[in-house]
């Protein structure tokens, strides 16, 4: 299995937070995790799966 390296600067580790967005109108929200870089604090996202009825 490969080891996830940021694009920038090829570091490979990060920290892992979680996010959420709403949609432009606010009838869908998007959950993420959040990969930081911690040698250049680049941001990778990655989706965790949305609902329209995703509001928690």
């Amino acid at each position: 299995m490969d080891q996830l390296a940021c694009p920038l600067c090829q570091g490979t580790e990060f920290e892992r937070q979680e996010s959420r967005q709403d949609s432009r109108w606010g009838f869908t929200s998007h959950r993420m995790t959040l990969m930081i870089c911690l040698q250049c604090r680049y941001v990778l996202h990655f989706s965790d799966g949305h609902s329209f009825f995703d509001f928690d």
